[in-house]
């Protein structure tokens, strides 16, 4: 009779779990539909640094399916905020950041191989001083901003 309440409650958490989960992931997509440009690159900064830490977190529990894992989604997220560099509008900056972004996949993928939690460690402070200065442009030059066709 324990068993059977104890089954039940392990059930149920993992049927809540499952379900918040869900309600998270539809969040973000709800998020990510009404957010202007300069909110999407925020979330995919914070994306990458909420991965990374997750990587640091597996790294210290010698997971390294799911290590392997955070790091690769991380490595798509810099895939996407450089794919979202305007180039030609951009100038010097976008060239800086472009640069920035493969070194921090270089370093990734260096600390994927090796375990390395100081390569994920600068990665995440290399992508803090951009959230930071990000997060300080002013709200009339996000409003003036007109995405590239």
């Amino acid at each position: 009779m324990a068993e059977d309440k104890d089954n039940d409650q392990r059930n149920n958490a993992m049927h809540t779990s499952a379900a918040l989960n869900q309600y998270k992931k539809m969040g973000a997509h709800v998020a990510a539909e009404t957010a202007d440009p300069h909110q999407l690159i925020q979330m995919l900064l914070d994306g990458a640094v909420e991965r990374i830490n997750a990587a640091k977190y597996h790294v210290q529990n010698k997971d390294i399916r799911q290590k392997g894992e955070m790091i690769s989604k991380a490595i798509s997220i810099l895939d996407g905020l450089k794919v979202s560099l305007d180039m030609e509008k951009g100038g010097e900056i976008a060239a800086n950041l472009e640069a920035l972004y493969d070194y921090m996949q270089r370093q990734l993928l260096i600390a994927n191989v090796e375990n390395k939690i100081e390569n994920l460690d600068e990665v995440i402070s290399l992508l803090n001083e951009i959230r930071m200065s990000w997060g300080q442009i002013p709200q009339d030059v996000r409003n003036n901003y007109k995405p590239q066709a």
